[in-house]
Parts: C-alpha cells; structure tokens; sequence
C-alpha cells in the first residue's frame, strides 16, 4: 500500500517550533538525505518503493537529535547522541497524544513504519551484538533496518553529516565512516552499492 501524502512539516514544526540553528540542521540535512533517496528511487523503478513514504521517513530520521547532547550541531539535550534514533521513534510513536494523526495523512500502521526508520538508521543499523561489544546505551536487540524502505533511507544517509551540511560525501568518505561501527555495517553499505547504485 503507497502512502498519497503525508504532512511531515507538520511533525517537524509541532516538535520544532522555533526557527533556529537547530532546525535548519535537521531539515537541510535531512532534505539531502531525502533527495539522494529520491534520485535513487527514480533511478531503479523495478524496485518499486514508497516515494511519498521515502521522503517523510527521511524528513524525520533524524527528528530525536532533540533529545540528544550534541552541542556541536546545538543539541542541548540529556541522552548520548547514539540514542537519537530511539528517542526519535519514541517522539513519533508519541504523536497520538498531540495530534489526530489522520489530519497529517497517516493511520498507525504507517506512523511505526516511520518510527521503525528512526531507531534502524544508525551506522548501518546496529546488532544486538554491536550494542553488548561497544557497551552502547540501547536496549539490547537488532536494529537493523530491514525493508527496502528502511534500507534506502539508512544508505542515503550515509552521504550526509550534520557538520557540512551542504557537501555530499563520496562512496569512500561514506564507508571510512561507516568503520568505526565495525566490519559488518561496512558490508552491509557495500550490499546496498550494488542495491542502489
């Protein structure tokens, strides 16, 4: 089932009302991300992905940086940075109680769709292994982004840091990165190479 629209600047302003440094980071850096996404979809119609779901999902991968102590890119909240994607799924999962969420063209089905975005983009998702080994501050399970949806909006993102907002970086400045998060989140970008490019 496709998604005919969803009002993602709606949640983004409802969580981020102040036009700030902050905002501005999340939103140029998650259009880049949005866009490399969407130039993929373009490119490889037999893959047949979600466009309208892609671009909101992407729009809100990152919307948890809130939360977060990152003041580098001005987040000035408790939670270690690695928490973002949780806490952003726990924003979302949470909008019931803020707003009927039908005004903003979803139903619950698609509002954990979004939500599952959030907590399965770190690195190249994270193993239920990655978090015991590196003692990361996460429940101990698989984040792994699993549908191609989840998977496209996890590569694209790659590409993408919140310090250079404007510059894309190359398939090697991607996997460099990707590194420090161990030898299996590198195979699994160079899985998706093959996928997406």
């Amino acid at each position: 089932m496709f998604c005919q629209h969803i009002d993602y600047q709606r949640i983004i302003d409802l969580y981020y009302p102040e036009e700030n440094a902050l905002k501005k980071i999340l939103t140029v850096h998650s259009r880049g991300v949005a866009d490399k996404a969407l130039r993929i979809i373009d490119k490889h119609p037999e893959l047949q992905l979600d466009k309208t779901f892609v671009e909101a999902a992407a729009m809100l991968h990152d919307i948890g940086i809130i939360g977060c102590d990152a003041p580098g890119i001005q987040c000035f909240g408790s939670h270690p940075y690695i928490c973002h994607g949780r806490i952003g799924a726990q924003m979302l999962r949470e909008l019931t109680q803020h707003i009927d969420i039908s005004s903003l063209g979803i139903n619950d089905e698609t509002l954990q769709r979004l939500a599952r975005v959030c907590e399965r983009h770190t690195g190249a998702g994270l193993t239920r292994e990655d978090i015991i080994n590196q003692q990361l501050p996460l429940p101990q399970e698989d984040f792994l982004p699993e549908s191609m949806e989840e998977q496209l909006i996890c590569y694209a993102d790659k590409f993408f840091s919140k310090t250079k907002l404007t510059q894309e970086k190359t398939i090697e400045q991607a996997m460099k990165s990707l590194a420090k998060f161990g030898s299996e989140g590198v195979s699994r970008f160079q899985q998706w190479i093959l996928k997406f490019e």
